[in-house]
């Protein structure tokens, strides 16, 4: 049994990561369903909440349309609670919060609640004492696939995090929008969730023949120094498949290069982890 899992069961609540960046096709949504797979894979109970109202981390993890009967969208207007949207998936020890079109309502929905920037971590903190309530084992990791726009729901997100997580892919305008996304961070530390933090930023969709991709690898590290993970998931065809089977990569290919470097960055995270942990 790993330490992460004996902390989780000793009632310890979840560590909330959210994945975020305003730009579309960064990776964000693959490297949701595949950090959460890698890090069910060694041991970790993950939940991923599915905040993007295209739905692709569902249907990524095959969850299909018709199945999502309570969605992510339910439990911020407050109809239901976070458990009964819960479902499992074919991974062992991963779950998810799946999504519908309606989350692009919910901004109109509770634009006038007081807490409306909070409905997230309420949500998360009722379905942990609920698990504990029960006997259930807790999720020892929450990850929270944020929409590529930064909304509502991404502020929900943020509220509701320990630490954002950011998809950066290896392209020209990499460092402008990681600009716009720290000062948003920042905001959200300073008017809501004092504790938030930058966990890391994860380098995307990296081809080593490319010249562009090694000069931004090396603009990013010089820009974000430490806050960089190490691994660098590598622009990768099986990576790209698997959504269209409803599977993980990890489950779609585990030898493939993708599949791999997932499986790296999840043990970076880890480690990560336990030196906050112990510091």
């Amino acid at each position: 049994m790993s330490d992460s899992m004996r902390v989780s069961q000793a009632g310890s609540t979840p560590r909330v990561l959210a994945l975020a960046n305003q730009k579309g096709g960064v990776g964000k949504t693959t490297t949701a369903i595949n950090l959460g797979t890698a890090l069910a894979a060694i041991g970790e109970r993950v939940l991923i909440v599915d905040l993007d109202p295209q739905g692709n981390a569902s249907t990524g993890l095959g969850i299909d349309r018709k199945s999502r009967r309570i969605s992510t969208y339910d439990v911020l207007v407050g109809a239901e609670t976070l458990g009964s949207a819960v479902l499992e998936t074919a991974v062992p020890r991963l779950s998810v919060a799946p999504s519908t079109l309606d989350l692009l309502g919910v901004e109109l929905e509770i634009a006038s609640e007081k807490d409306r920037a909070y409905r997230l971590r309420n949500a998360i903190r009722h379905l942990h004492a609920e698990r504990i309530e029960r006997g259930q084992e807790s999720f020892s990791y929450v990850l929270v696939d944020c929409p590529p726009s930064l909304n509502l729901l991404t502020i929900n997100a943020m509220s509701a995090a320990d630490a954002v997580l950011v998809p950066l892919q290896c392209e020209f305008f990499a460092l402008e929008g990681l600009s716009q996304l720290l000062k948003t961070v920042e905001q959200v530390r300073s008017a809501l969730n004092p504790r938030l933090s930058i966990h890391g930023v994860v380098l995307t969709m990296f081809d080593p023949r490319n010249n562009l991709s090694t000069q931004v690898v090396k603009d990013v590290r010089d820009f974000m120094g430490e806050k960089v993970y190490e691994t660098v998931i590598p622009r990768n065809v099986r990576v790209s498949e698997a959504p269209s089977y409803g599977k993980p990569v990890l489950l779609y290919d585990l030898k493939c290069s993708g599949a791999q470097a997932y499986l790296r960055l999840a043990s970076e995270i880890i480690q990560r982890e336990r030196a906050l942990q112990a510091a």
